[in-house]
């Protein structure tokens, strides 16, 4: 068993034991069905890299993760979830190391998958509110003179303020833009299931 899986299986793991916690949210702007379908998701995930015969390359894995989201996960959150696991595994390359560099990499990479595929921006009460905030805190600019995990904990708050913006503002994409101004007050489930997919890894590496 590679380190790769071991995180991937600590992330499957935060996300379905928030399963119902995440489907309570969706009902209140949408179908209600958000924490079943990610639950179903990374569950078929697992699967999916178990059956792999080498999960020592990050870029093969994160493009079956990619493809088996798209699969198996249901209403937007498989093909923006999806596609940015795709675009993150065409960014890795020989270089791609566990560093700051890597993940501005490759979080980059997968935020303007999702932007492109959604038609989305941060402030539309998406998940990128969460995503953006966590890839700012590994832009050069924000990451210079400190080590890769005062960025992953840095990281992690930010996530935690982006979830908190999007009780702020109304929703502009998807089901919950059908509520608009009755959205206010809610946490969006995308940029909520985002931060616990993030915090997830976080905690495992800080193991």
């Amino acid at each position: 068993m590679t380190r790769i899986k071991d995180a991937l299986d600590a992330v499957a793991a935060a996300v379905i034991a928030q399963k119902d916690y995440l489907c309570g949210l969706d009902a209140k702007t949408g179908d209600g069905d958000h924490g079943l379908n990610m639950a179903r998701g990374f569950q078929a995930v697992c699967e999916e890299v178990d059956n792999m015969p080498d999960t020592t390359r990050p870029g093969p894995v994160l493009e079956l993760i990619g493809r088996t989201l798209i699969a198996n996960v249901g209403g937007a959150a498989g093909p923006l979830y999806g596609t940015g696991f795709l675009k993150a595994a065409q960014a890795c390359d020989e270089d791609t190391r566990l560093n700051i560099t890597s993940f501005e990499k490759l979080l980059g990479a997968a935020i303007e998958g999702i932007k492109a595929r959604g038609r989305s921006d941060k402030g539309d009460k998406t998940m990128l509110d969460t995503l953006i905030p966590i890839y700012n805190c590994f832009l050069p600019e924000n990451a210079e003179g400190k080590n890769l995990f005062d960025v992953l904990e840095e990281a992690s708050h930010a996530a935690k303020a982006g979830v908190d913006y999007t009780k702020t503002i109304p929703a502009r994409k998807g089901r919950a833009q059908l509520v608009g101004e009755r959205s206010i007050g809610y946490e969006d489930p995308g940029a909520v299931s985002s931060m616990i997919m993030y915090r997830a890894l976080y905690t495992f590496l800080k193991k």
